[in-house]
């Protein structure tokens, strides 16, 4: 705490400092994962891109990202936030689609609700587009499955909770 160190102020009390710069790194992101289940033969129609209301995934990516970027005005807690990327994977089995979506972001605040905001957009727009061929489908296991930085730190979902 000297002179020449620009990143501290000293008060005038002795061993009291305030911190002016803190550390640069605020890199933060979220990752979240969400489930739609449904028959197979849906599944199938999605895969093959065969579904009348034309590509299933394309448009729930689309929608997702851009859920990413009204999450504060529908998330009454939720920050406004400048993102500096937003990635949305799925995988698809015999009866259901997984999406994961990470959202990243480089100011000091939370992105998990973006990033739930990304799933649950992305499964609402899947089950919007084949409602006319499954009117059985589910949305369900959304959930954040890890997020860095923040007051409380890095966090990750065990595996044994799934």
């Amino acid at each position: 705490m000297s002179d020449e160190d620009p990143t501290v102020e000293t008060s005038g009390v002795e061993g009291v400092t305030t911190v002016l710069n803190p550390v640069d790194d605020v890199a933060r992101y979220a990752i979240a994962h969400g489930r739609v289940t449904m028959l197979a033969e849906t599944t199938a129609g999605v895969a093959s891109n065969t579904l009348k209301k034309g590509d299933v995934l394309a448009t729930a990516r689309y929608a997702g990202v851009q859920a990413t970027k009204q999450t504060a005005s529908l998330v009454a807690e939720a920050d406004t936030v400048t993102l500096t990327n937003v990635t949305i994977h799925f995988a698809v089995g015999e009866t259901w689609i997984d999406i994961e979506a990470r959202v990243d972001c480089a100011e000091r605040v939370d992105v998990e609700a973006h990033a739930l905001s990304a799933v649950t957009v992305a499964a609402l727009t899947i089950y919007d587009m084949c409602k006319s061929a499954d009117r059985t489908m589910m949305i369900g296991a959304v959930e954040l499955l890890e997020t860095s930085g923040g007051r409380f730190g890095s966090w990750r979902r065990n595996e044994d909770i799934q």
